[in-house]
């Protein structure tokens, strides 16, 4: 039987190799003003950004240019917004990696706001703020460099403060969702291997914590397994001996985005209830903290499962199952027989142990963690939308084991 369910929407898409070329004509649909967003100088190191100028002044569009580097915080979206607010800007383009987009959603969120009230986007931050935004936004066309957090097709926007008090937060509202998606794999060829390797284990997390999150649903599960087998059978192979197989690159940038729209609609889970603390108080790329956490939350959910609860048998058995069909999609194995379950669901736990070591990912001590931040961190973070409850213990092991 089939439970009631909702599906948030998703942006107008524009995907494919070379679709760039049509930023020009996608922008022109809003203005003739736009301000461009992107990120720390790959664009113009790999002739893109004259690229994408080019295509902006053949539709009729001008633009202001606006770069920025690393996670963004609520303060360098202040800036922004008090830079330009009294600007004719007709929509934000935010070209780059997760947190460019995330930037320029935070920046189109509150242009309008900043300009009319004054107000910090922190404020408006889920958990930080008191306020609630309206979702009036300036439009937003992303356009992703990375195949990662798929923050093109979700309604949040994550800003950072780092520090021992320090926080990752989301503004969100259904309208954030950008307007248009454009999506060109051809600008994802340059992306060094380990930005590529960590943004690839992100995509699988979403996707993964979106398969087995409680609030799944049969058109996330459709989407999601499509990414699976894309990110699987890609996924190492753009981020070892063929960093520019076109092909392989258009199935990340497809499962990316995926990713980003079932996270959407299903939630998220425990990896992403840690790495969001993580993130908070350390100057950690988001997707190398998700791939750190993946496997030991994996392992310790599967041990979980196992445990059983009277009365949750049923339940629990079918995540497992879904444990095992991952597991196979990532192996190129289309079907699971019932008893074959606990193997494929060990082969999951093994391939992601065995990616995270193939793909070099940094330990978490590598970015400042110490054993005396585990107990801390630890009581900040949440289960979210998990299958089963991870106990605090649970997660001081989780952390300890990739410190």
């Amino acid at each position: 039987m089939i439970l009631p369910f909702t599906f948030a929407s998703i942006p107008h898409i524009v995907f494919g190799a070379g679709s760039i070329a049509k930023i020009g004509e996608l922008s022109a649909r809003f203005g003739d003003s736009v301000l461009l967003i992107t990120g720390g100088g790959s664009l113009k190191r790999a002739g893109k950004l004259d690229e994408i100028t080019a295509a902006l002044h053949a539709g009729g569009v001008g633009y202001a240019v606006l770069s920025v580097a690393g996670e963004p915080s609520p303060d360098l979206v202040d800036s922004a917004v008090a830079e330009f607010k009294n600007e004719k800007i007709d929509a934000v383009v935010a070209v780059g990696g997760g947190s460019v987009m995330d930037f320029g959603k935070a920046v189109s969120a509150m242009l309008v706001v900043g300009k009319t009230d004054g107000l910090s986007v922190t404020e408006f931050l889920e958990g930080v703020g008191t306020r609630m935004h309206d979702g009036t936004k300036v439009p937003l066309i992303a356009v992703p460099t990375t195949s990662g957090t798929g923050s093109e097709a979700t309604k949040n926007a994550v800003l950072s403060r780092i520090g021992a008090d320090g926080f990752k937060k989301s503004i969100r509202h259904d309208n954030f969702v950008p307007n248009v998606a454009l999506i060109d794999p051809e600008l994802t060829l340059s992306c060094p291997a380990e930005v590529t390797a960590a943004c690839g284990m992100d995509a699988l997390t979403q996707l993964l914590e979106s398969y087995f999150s409680t609030k799944a649903n049969p058109m996330t599960d459709a989407l999601v397994l499509s990414g699976i087998r894309a990110v699987g059978k890609s996924l190492i192979a753009v981020s070892t001996k063929s960093p520019r197989n076109l092909s392989a690159r258009t199935s990340m940038a497809y499962g990316a985005v995926v990713s980003g729209i079932t996270l959407a609609n299903a939630g998220l889970g425990l990896v992403h209830g840690i790495a969001s603390v993580i993130g908070g108080s350390f100057d950690i790329p988001h997707g190398a903290a998700c791939a750190n956490i993946m496997g030991p939350a994996m392992k310790k959910t599967l041990e979980a499962l196992k445990e059983g609860v009277p009365g949750a048998d049923e339940e629990r058995s079918k995540v497992r199952w879904r444990f095992a069909r991952a597991g196979a999609l990532l192996a190129g194995q289309e079907s699971v027989r019932e008893s074959d379950t606990d193997e494929y669901s060990r082969l999951l736990i093994e391939t992601i142990y065995r990616w995270t070591e193939l793909l070099d990912i940094p330990r978490l001590g590598t970015y400042g963690m110490k054993g005396r931040d585990i107990e801390r961190l630890a009581s900040l973070s949440e289960n979210k939308n998990h299958p089963v409850p991870i106990s605090r213990e649970g997660i001081e092991q989780i952390l300890r084991e990739r410190l």
